[in-house]
């Protein structure tokens, strides 16, 4: 293994580890959801309890640490990555332990509160305006990310998107955290896509230590991350202009795709019913998750994912105005209960 070598080198190993020590474990919390007329209890992994508040600071300690090892970040170098939102917070929280520089690539889907977020840790934001050809803007940041590479020497690039640490880092923290938390193992587990990252090595760790755990990804409308149609998104955190280069048939047993009228229901019922504050993202999880039970009646332990919370999200999924202003209609009432599958939450235990 290559490490940064020299004193300043040493300086950048030890703040890593002070990070590292700062992940997890984050909260299993169980909620009770009538699906189908059957009450049936989810487990939610709630990781906006997480350092940096979610699930991507054990991905940024990841990323960072592959650099490190390997020599490819040196003291002086400037992190550089492509972000919806999450990463770049996580990220630009590492850089400040280790007192180095991060520049951070996003579009006009990230919400305010992270922007304001990535502005207190100090990093640099750069914004694309031009959509992809897929209708998003991944590929658009990916062409500035390399613009930058040309221009400075002293950037690296943390590669959220095709770097193998990326679900490494899944496969040895989240997924052991994970089933070390539950009584027994999971009859299934759900989880978003979007690099694909975190998914896929959750999923490897369950085949190893939990192989007949159903591993179900979940996807949004417009997404093409896996299998997806092309079309335009407008959540962050969930889906991707390009498919995933982490997810293959091996670790995906079943796939849902969420639309954001669900995601939104979802969101808002565990606010209500339970007083949980999940993100977008990990409404669809549960939007899928519902999905699921209802074909599944056998599957008694399941487990969502859900990869931050809410606070983010007030101007988007939580916010009527902004879901009529994308052409959704607002979730709510009977009528919008029964459109979504009839699923409600009854009750939330701590």
């Amino acid at each position: 293994m290559t490490t940064v070598e020299g004193p300043a080198g040493s300086a950048l190993q030890e703040r890593l580890r002070h990070f590292r020590a700062l992940l997890g474990p984050t909260p299993v919390t169980p909620v009770t959801l009538n699906i189908g007329g059957r009450p049936r209890t989810v487990h939610l992994k709630l990781e906006g309890h997480n350092l940096a508040g979610s699930v991507k600071a054990r991905t940024a300690y990841g990323l960072v640490r592959g650099l490190l090892e390997s020599g490819r970040l040196r003291p002086g170098d400037r992190l550089l990555e492509s972000t919806s939102g999450n990463l770049g917070i996580a990220l630009a929280m590492l850089a400040r332990y280790l007192q180095i520089g991060f520049t951070a690539v996003v579009d006009p889907l990230v919400a305010p509160e992270s922007l304001r977020r990535l502005s207190e840790l100090g990093a640099e934001v750069v914004t694309v305006t031009e959509r992809d050809a897929s209708g998003g803007y991944l590929l658009s940041r990916l062409d500035r990310v390399a613009e930058l590479l040309k221009e400075n020497p002293r950037y690296v690039w943390t590669n959220q998107y095709g770097s193998p640490d990326n679900p490494a880092v899944h496969r040895e923290l989240t997924g052991p955290e994970l089933l070390g938390q539950l009584p027994e193992s999971p009859d299934a587990v759900f989880a978003a896509i979007s690099t694909g990252g975190t998914f896929a090595g959750v999923s490897r760790y369950f085949r190893e230590h939990s192989p007949t755990t159903e591993m179900v990804a979940v996807d949004i409308e417009g997404s093409v991350a896996f299998r997806g149609r092309p079309g335009r998104r407008h959540l962050s955190g969930i889906g991707a202009s390009r498919p995933s280069a982490f997810l293959d048939d091996s670790l995906v047993d079943h796939l849902q795709v969420a639309d954001i009228r669900s995601a939104a229901h979802y969101c808002r019922l565990v606010l209500r019913e339970a007083g949980l504050h999940i993100g977008a993202s990990a409404g669809a999880v549960l939007a899928g998750c519902a999905r699921y039970l209802e074909t599944h009646p056998e599957a008694e332990l399941v487990v969502c994912l859900c990869a931050d919370g809410g606070e983010k999200y007030a101007g988007t999924v939580y916010n009527d105005h902004w879901l009529r202003s994308i052409g959704v209609a607002p979730p709510g009432g009977d009528a919008a209960g029964s459109a979504l599958s009839g699923s409600a939450i009854l009750s939330g235990v701590g």
